[in-house]
């Protein structure tokens, strides 16, 4: 039987699609090739922040990646690779990086991070839905001197509902493991966090109760095209699916795109979290990005999370242990020795694109197929805001030159 809308990939983008898509009476089927519970945004930092936070693709970063290298220190990992994507991707990366195309994108980020966070409460109040969630900032941690100093330089008045500069005093109170050797620190107070893992479950549960349906361990291979629409999709288990419309939501994988002949311009990025139970009285106050080494501490309602690592052209899905231990000897060196229990590792693959801006949209050519990838590191921090943008061209039937959203923030039109 013809299906309504099939969204093929249940990460925090495929969900909040199909969240906003059933709230506006469409009914919706999610397919996976897992079983959801061990995805990227399961792994996820669960912190939200979009605001006061440079891009990834930023002045400077290729040049401090390499003085952190040097120290033993970068969160950053390349391997050596001849693949003309990855390079494609690396140069395109390069020139991103920039003050005005920065400039541009934590715009954006505001403007699109403020529209989720009001979502997710939304969400929670109207559906009763338990993320864990807390609007209490984001602690941004200087282990170097000059980007401290360089931070200070752009906060430099006062704005008591954007930001705090924290004294010796306030640090302990925020972040009670730091150690003398943290150069300092800003509470940046829009942004949030919350437990990635948990939100996971809670839009599942919640879709499912609503109606929708899950066909998980099902991985989708082909993708077959007739009268300018998808036509069927097709899966390993020769299963096939026809739908009125299809959403890709696939993260890292590129497989369904590369079929269409639409090459996006996105690299698996894998990353790494540690998860543990720690003594209540050193936990952090709120989450903590420890800005130089690219490690986010994110305080949980049954345990604290560390996420790190940034490995480009790696293909190996498995914890590597000496990026685990990287990850704590970097950690530890800012902050007091405390025992972490009942450790739980894990890695996976971010979505990247070249200048953080997500690929969203209908396809030009096929009316019945949209995109919703490329999210990277801040898939949690932006997804209600583009599962409602999502919703909209197909609730619609609206096309992207008529979408202000879509030709702001996504990537095909940057």
């Amino acid at each position: 039987m013809k299906k309504d809308v099939v969204i093929i990939g249940a990460g925090i983008m495929g969900l909040t699609c199909a969240y906003f898509l059933q709230k506006n009476g469409r009914k919706v089927t999610i397919i996976d090739e897992g079983n959801i519970t061990d995805s990227t945004s399961f792994g996820n930092a669960g912190l939200l922040s979009a605001f006061d936070k440079t891009p990834l693709s930023n002045p400077g970063v290729l040049l401090n990646t390499f003085k952190l290298m040097l120290k033993g220190q970068s969160p950053a990992i390349l391997h050596p690779t001849l693949d003309p994507k990855i390079c494609k991707w690396l140069l395109n990366f390069a020139i991103n990086a920039n003050s005005k195309r920065t400039k541009k994108t934590m715009m954006l980020f505001e403007k699109y991070g403020e529209i989720s966070l009001d979502l997710y409460k939304q969400m929670i109040k109207e559906d009763n839905l338990d993320f864990d969630f807390h609007h209490t900032g984001m602690l941004s941690v200087f282990t170097e001197n000059k980007t401290y100093e360089a931070k200070l330089k752009n906060y430099n008045y006062v704005d008591e509902d954007r930001f705090k500069i924290l004294d010796k005093s306030d640090l302990s109170e925020y972040l009670p493991s730091a150690n003398e050797k943290v150069k300092g620190a800003i509470l940046f107070k829009k942004n949030a966090h919350f437990d990635s893992k948990r939100v996971m479950l809670e839009l599942k549960r919640h879709l499912e109760e609503s109606g929708a349906e899950f066909i998980l361990n099902e991985k989708i291979k082909n993708i077959n095209f007739k009268d300018k629409k998808v036509n069927y999709i097709l899966s390993e288990n020769k299963n096939f699916y026809e739908a009125e419309h299809f959403v890709l939501s696939t993260g890292y994988q590129t497989l369904l795109s590369d079929i269409r002949k639409k090459p996006l311009l996105m690299t698996p990025a894998k990353g790494y979290s540690i998860t543990f139970e720690m003594p209540e009285v050193l936990k952090p106050k709120t989450s903590v990005l420890f800005n130089d080494l690219f490690i986010v501490m994110t305080p949980r309602r049954d345990n604290v999370r560390l996420t790190s690592k940034l490995e480009i052209g790696s293909v190996d899905k498995n914890v590597v242990k000496k990026q685990i231990d990287s990850i704590k000897k970097n950690f530890f060196e800012y902050n007091n020795k405390f025992e972490m229990k009942e450790e739980v590792h894990w890695s996976g693959f971010r979505p990247l694109t070249p200048n953080d801006i997500p690929l969203i949209g209908r396809d030009e050519e096929y009316n019945n197929l949209s995109y919703a990838m490329g999210l990277g590191w801040l898939g949690m921090t932006f997804a209600p805001a583009l599962g409602n943008i999502i919703c909209d061209l197909i609730v619609n039937d609206k096309q992207n030159a008529k979408s202000d959203d879509i030709l702001l923030f996504s990537g095909f039109y940057q």
